[in-house]
């Protein structure tokens, strides 16, 4: 038997839902894929993806999913400045996004020069600062272009 990525990719979720102490279901598998498969997505382009995949689902429960997904550590929600929610599966690692003033693409970008979590706050008030978020603004190449 072949291996199949869809089927790998499967087995992964599950062990990670299953770790998680959530409910192994269809739909969840449908919108682990589709975050998968278009990192930085709307919810609503997410609703799409798993529509596409196994038919009827409401956009309630592809945004409960993600809740469930974000509070287990299973997906992360970005939300830029003037810009919907978007979801990515790249978790843990602490990295940052450029992103398209004009038509809004967006990029990972690795940390930053320096050690976890990238920048060193001035006054860090007391804190155990363990994580920065910085987004990097701008236009990309085709938008210049134009």
């Amino acid at each position: 038997m072949v291996n199949c990525p869809a089927v790998e990719l499967d087995d992964t979720v599950e062990q990670q839902l299953r770790s998680r102490g959530l409910q192994v279901t269809a739909q969840r598998l449908a919108v682990m894929h589709a975050v998968s498969n278009r990192p930085h997505a709307s919810a609503t382009e997410l609703t799409d993806d798993v529509r596409a995949e196994i038919g009827s689902i409401s956009r309630q429960a592809v945004y409960d999913t993600l809740g469930a997904f974000v509070e287990a550590g299973m997906v992360r929600l970005i939300q830029p400045t003037g810009s919907v929610a978007r979801y990515e599966d790249r978790v843990g690692d602490n990295h940052h996004h450029l992103i398209c003033r004009s038509c809004g693409v967006m990029f990972d970008i690795d940390c930053a020069v320096g050690t976890t979590p990238c920048l060193t706050a001035d006054d860090d008030h007391g804190f155990e600062i363990d994580e920065a978020e910085v987004v990097y603004w701008g236009r990309c190449p085709t938008c210049r272009a134009m």
